[in-house]
């Protein structure tokens, strides 16, 4: 049966001040190892390395959208990658256009040596360090012979997603950042696991709504209209850190599946029926 093993590097909501921003890792059993989002700063990297994950080990990362909490660690992934692997394989970095633009744009900012263009980065030395894949929502994008992945558009941003990825009929969902989107619940459907933020509870929906967020009863109504076997919850804002079992009861209300809250460094395995 498939298998894939899930850490989380970072789980806080973007001003939250407890948890590192969202990077989530997915090793699946054929030793694909694909990085969801790429959090803020270094906090990726020294998350990663507390659990032998290293820069080196990040080959391709899937963006949800381009807002600097879930973007902006991509040149320090990147800095450290060249760093201690010159002349690796070049890092793989899928997302919409919108993504793929400001991606350009924090790389051009961050380092001056770097020669950027519309398909990727070359070091000073020359080297082909990244590439960039825009993906459109609906496009599956091939991350090894058996591990696929499909963008789907959420309610957030223009040119945010969510993420499907999948590998012998195993799914884990990613739902980035947004509202409650009958467009996740469509690409959720009988998934194994779902990753949904919830930034509040529904008692503060309205900021939630006004912030293009969703609360954990819309987190948990997704998984329930979905079918999904197991949601876990992330995106945490400064509110939740100590206490998150607000979310949970909340989620429970409208999931009768296994509810969990993510926190920096939690690690959950999953396996295909």
């Amino acid at each position: 049966m498939p298998h894939v093993h899930v850490t989380f590097l970072g789980t806080g909501a973007g001003q939250c001040v407890y948890r590192a921003h969202t990077a989530i890792v997915l090793d699946w059993d054929d030793g694909t190892r694909v990085l969801l989002d790429a959090s803020s700063g270094n906090s990726a990297l020294r998350h990663g390395a507390q659990l032998g994950m290293l820069a080196q080990d990040f080959n391709q990362v899937l963006l949800s959208h381009h807002h600097g909490d879930h973007m902006g660690g991509l040149p320090y992934i990147q800095g450290q990658r060249n760093s201690t692997n010159p002349g690796g394989p070049p890092l793989q970095v899928y997302g919409t256009e919108e993504s793929m633009s400001s991606v350009q744009r924090l790389f051009q900012a961050t380092n001056a040596r770097q020669r950027v263009d519309q398909d990727g980065l070359h070091t000073a030395s020359g080297h082909r360090a990244a590439l960039w894949h825009p993906t459109q929502p609906g496009q599956w994008v091939p991350l090894s012979p058996q591990v696929r992945a499909r963008a789907f558009p959420v309610n957030h941003i223009a040119g945010a997603v969510g993420w499907r990825v999948e590998s012998g009929g195993l799914a884990v969902v990613f739902s980035g950042d947004t509202r409650f989107s009958p467009s996740l619940v469509e690409a959720a459907q009988g998934a194994q696991l779902l990753i949904h933020e919830a930034i509040s509870t529904h008692r503060d929906k309205e900021d939630a709504d006004r912030r293009a967020h969703s609360t954990a009863s819309d987190a948990a109504r997704a998984a329930a209209e979905a079918g999904v076997s197991q949601l876990v919850l992330t995106h945490i804002d400064s509110k939740y850190h100590f206490n998150p079992q607000p979310l949970v009861e909340e989620a429970r209300r409208s999931y009768s599946g296994p509810v969990g809250v993510a926190c920096d460094l939690y690690q959950v395995s999953v396996t295909g029926g």
